[in-house]
């Protein structure tokens, strides 16, 4: 109830449940750059495989990403 008239009282049109609340948590925090093993764990995975699915939902930090054979003076 809290959820739904907190809501409510912002004025969202979109459907909010817990479970959106939750998958921006893992998202938001993977952003930030928290290792996918403690995110893995602050949800109550037991398999990575479950906690790797907010991998395929941030594009976030790809521009800062550098190739290593880049750094190799040939």
């Amino acid at each position: 109830m809290v959820l739904k008239k907190s809501v409510i009282k912002v004025g969202l049109r979109k459907r909010i449940t817990a479970h959106t609340l939750r998958h921006s948590f893992a998202t938001h925090l993977l952003e930030a750059g928290t290792d996918l093993r403690y995110i893995q764990s602050l949800l109550g995975h037991s398999s990575s495989k479950t906690t790797e699915i907010y991998t395929h939902i941030t594009t976030k930090g790809f521009d800062q990403i550098t190739n290593p054979l880049d750094k190799l003076n040939i």
